[in-house]
């Protein structure tokens, strides 16, 4: 190999290698999603706390609970849901809602979570924050 044909070939083999860097760059910043986010997952049961009965019918309680996150949030993803725990030798059972909330802080999770308490008589609500990535995806 002459040396022209050596540094021709160091010159193509840089000039690849920063191709592919910049495609690599380019492919991480497009499918890369808008930002970080904390998912929050709230469990409302609607069992009476102290009857263990059902405060409302299902379709009650996710009426109650959809105005609640409505007033609170402009907007949710919520899933029915059955929970079930044993106390002793009882077994118990309830319509849980599974409630996802994105975009929105803690305090505001917080505030909800105390009406949903009050309003199907809650000793509390399991609440998870997730960390995930968010992305308003529009084609």
């Amino acid at each position: 190999m002459s040396k022209k044909t050596g540094i021709a070939a160091i010159i193509i083999a840089a000039v690849a290698l920063c191709m592919a860097a910049v495609n690599l760059i380019m492919t991480i910043n497009i499918s890369k999603p808008e930002a970080k986010d904390i998912q929050y997952v709230m469990y409302v049961g609607t069992n009476d706390k102290d009857t263990n009965e059902p405060v409302y019918t299902s379709d009650e309680a996710r009426e109650k609970a959809e105005e609640i996150l409505l007033r609170n949030f402009g907007g949710y993803t919520i899933q029915e849901a059955s929970g079930g725990w044993i106390d002793g030798s009882e077994i118990y059972r309830e319509y849980t809602l599974v409630i996802y909330l994105s975009d929105t802080d803690i305090m505001k999770v917080h505030a909800a979570a105390d009406e949903m308490i009050s309003t199907f008589n809650q000793s509390s609500v399991l609440i998870q924050a997730n960390e995930t990535t968010t992305e308003f995806y529009a084609g």
